[in-house]
C-alpha cells in the first residue's frame, strides 16, 4: 500500500486523465499515418504506435498504483507532534561535513524539483529512515558511496 497526501493523488488521477483524452487523438494521428502508404518505410505511423504502446503503459501503470494507494489526512499527521511523518518538511544536519538541508517527506515526487527543499519519497532509503522519527534522533542512510548520517534539527 502506498501512501500519499490529497494533492499527489489529484496530481496523478489528471496525469492519468490526461493519457486518457490524449487516446483519441493518437488513434487519428496513426489513422493519418496510415493512410500515407507504405507501413515499412512510414516513420510517422511507428513513432506514433511506439508513443501510443507507451501512454497505454503508463495508463496501466498509474491505474494500478491508484487502486493501490491510501490518501493520508494530513491533519491527523500534524496532530502527531515532534513525529516525521508524510508531508513534514524537516532540517537535517549531515553528520560529516555539518550542512543542514531541508527535505520534505512525499509520498510523489514532483515533476518540477522545490527550490527551497528537497523532496525525498517515503519508499526511498532516506525516507524510509526519516518516517516516525523525532527531533534529535539521528538516521543512517544507506547512499551510493556509503552510509550516511543525519541529525533531524527541526520539523517544520
Amino acid at each position: 500500500m502506498e501512501l500519499v497526501t490529497k494533492a499527489e493523488k489529484e496530481m496523478l488521477e489528471a496525469r492519468l486523465a490526461a493519457l486518457v483524452n490524449n487516446r483519441a487523438a493518437l488513434s487519428l494521428r496513426i489513422a493519418e499515418a496510415r493512410a500515407l502508404g507504405d507501413l515499412k518505410e512510414n516513420g510517422d505511423y511507428h513513432a506514433a504506435r511506439e508513443q501510443q504502446g507507451m501512454e497505454e503503459a503508463d495508463i496501466r501503470r498509474l491505474q494500478e498504483r491508484l487502486s493501490n494507494m491510501s490518501v493520508i489526512d494530513e491533519k491527523m499527521a500534524k496532530a502527531v507532534e515532534g513525529v516525521v511523518f508524510l508531508g513534514s518538511t524537516v532540517r537535517l544536519r549531515e553528520e560529516a561535513s555539518g550542512d543542514e538541508d531541508l527535505y520534505k517527506l512525499v509520498g510523489e515526487a514532483s515533476p518540477i524539483q522545490p527550490d527551497d527543499y528537497v523532496e525525498v519519497t517515503a519508499t526511498s532509503p532516506m525516507g524510509e529512515a526519516l518516517l516516525k522519527t523525532h527531533v534529535g534522533d539521528v538516521i543512517r542512510v544507506s547512499a551510493p558511496r556509503g552510509v550516511k548520517l543525519f541529525k533531524i534539527v527541526e520539523i517544520i
